[in-house]
């Protein structure tokens, strides 16, 4: 991955993570991004406050999803609170999430640029009409 691109995500993670952690009382020392060694995570939160991401997919190299970034740095935060996986962590994780969305940070397939969001082009609204199934149609024996 480029250098220059890594640096960006990860300056434009920390300061999303700065303003979630803030509103939940959370605290981190810092977030590093994962090694591109490590292939069977996307995430980790160290005791220490230290948070790494990994920012590329495993086979391609490509730069993640931000909105992927975004929710597994949600993820490693809700460690901060509740280090394990249980029904706690996972309700924590959520509304850490749901604020995220609100406070539009969280945006479900945002593409891993790390252009500001209001610079962004904005995708072409999509249709959510559903089409009417067609009409079953009389078989005819004898035509």
């Amino acid at each position: 991955m480029d250098p220059l691109l890594k640096a960006e995500l990860i300056a434009r993670l920390e300061r999303d993570a700065a303003v979630i952690a803030t509103r939940f009382g959370l605290r981190y020392r810092v977030i590093e991004p994962e090694s591109p060694r490590v292939r069977r995570r996307y995430g980790v939160c160290f005791r220490d406050g230290t948070i790494r991401i990994r920012l590329a997919h495993v086979l391609t190299g490509q730069p993640l999803r931000y909105s992927s970034l975004v929710a597994t740095l949600c993820h490693e935060l809700a460690h901060l609170r509740h280090f394990n996986h249980g029904l706690r962590f996972r309700s924590f994780n959520q509304r850490l999430l749901e604020w995220a969305r609100e406070a539009g940070i969280y945006r479900p397939r945002e593409a891993a640029s790390a252009m500001p969001p209001e610079r962004r082009p904005r995708p072409p609204p999509v249709s959510r009409a559903v089409p009417r199934p067609e009409a079953p149609r009389q078989l005819t024996l004898f035509g």
